[in-house]
């Protein structure tokens, strides 16, 4: 029985990579984040503040059996979502205080599994070298990727366990309060022009640009290759659906998973239109019978401003991963129309 730690449980990545490792019979999960998850079989969640290294070292000290970390916790600034890299202390800090403190707990830790992301190569600063590589320079100025890579590159030094760090690009998921995720932006705001009698448009600049994304229950399946495969040892991986899109020829389709007409692109910023949109979002939940979510936790605005606004091309290469053995992908555009329909058919918008 392999024991796992899921840092970051009720994001966009964690929680998918603690429901991948639920369905295997041969592991058992505990997930750390400030909001306590619920419990299932081989599942148990601790509620810890990470930022407060004796909290952590309390709390984690139980964790003695742990073979396998998985680093997915996030903490965002404040502003745009692309000056998002630049909060460094508190990120660091999540890493340090979590893996030390495990690392004291348990002597059968095998391995650490870092999320970072494409960042790493400038993606969020403007157009960079394409498709990146993970051997590709990094950019020049701060990130807390570069931090967290160094500090535990630096204290795995001499260990008896191993790390891999995977950047994937744009997670599409669900996970109510979550900073990074872009297809509850799309569907909430799908969700409000139609119910304003707009057409779907567009609202950034990135209309012609070739981009990727990351499914985040594709991602679990990566991070499980990632823990468990003997080449990854202290290696860098690229994780993405495996494909390129442009949004000129995915946004017809996301309307049409709308029921709804493309409008020509305009330019806008989410953040803005959206400010005073909450008591609109109150009544579609009660006139359409609409899960429960607060217009505050069901979609991060900030972060749909960043992705629909970078245009450039945004590519990294995925050989790496493909010729070390993880070879699963998937079609992009295919996705966003499958999950779309999830979200209406599990009424999280109507």
């Amino acid at each position: 029985m392999r024991s796992a730690v899921v840092v970051g449980a009720q994001g966009v990545i964690g929680r998918y990579v603690v429901e991948k490792l639920a369905s295997l019979p041969d592991w058992q999960v505990t997930g750390l984040s400030r909001r306590r998850g619920t419990d299932a079989p081989r599942v148990r969640h601790l509620s810890v503040d990470l930022l407060d290294p004796s909290d952590a070292n309390a709390k984690l000290q139980g964790l003695a059996d742990t073979t396998h970390v998985f680093f997915a916790a996030f903490q965002p600034g404040s502003g745009p979502a692309a000056d998002y890299a630049k909060n460094i202390a508190a990120n660091r800090d999540l890493l340090v205080n979590s893996v030390s403190a495990i690392d004291r707990a348990s002597a059968k830790l095998e391995r650490v599994v870092l999320v970072t992301g494409t960042k790493y190569y400038g993606s969020h600063l403007g157009p960079f070298r394409t498709p990146a590589r993970e051997d590709d320079p990094r950019h020049p100025g701060a990130n807390y990727y570069f931090d967290q890579i160094d500090w535990l590159t630096s204290f795995q030094k001499g260990k008896r366990w191993n790390w891999t760090e995977l950047r994937p690009q744009t997670l599409c998921g669900f996970a109510p309060g979550t900073a990074m995720s872009i297809v509850p932006v799309i569907a909430v705001y799908a969700a409000m022009r139609k119910e304003l009698g707009l057409p779907l448009a567009f609202p950034g600049k990135a209309w012609s640009s070739l981009y990727q994304v990351t499914e985040s229950a594709h991602f679990a399946q990566a991070a499980y290759w990632a823990a468990t495969e003997p080449r990854c040892a202290n290696q860098a991986y690229n994780i993405t659906n495996g494909d390129y899109f442009r949004w000129q020829h995915a946004w017809p389709k996301i309307a049409a998973a709308f029921d709804m007409p493309v409008g020509d692109p305009q330019p806008h910023s989410l953040v803005q239109f959206m400010a005073h949109k909450a008591p609109l979002w109150d009544a579609m939940v009660k006139q359409h019978g609409l899960q429960q979510y607060r217009f505050n936790e069901i979609a991060a605005w900030p972060f749909g401003d960043y992705v629909f606004s970078c245009d450039w091309d945004v590519m990294t290469n995925v050989t790496k991963a493909r010729l070390h053995g993880f070879q699963a992908a998937v079609d992009s555009e295919e996705m966003f129309v499958r999950l779309l329909a999830r979200f209406r058919r599990e009424r999280i918008v109507p």
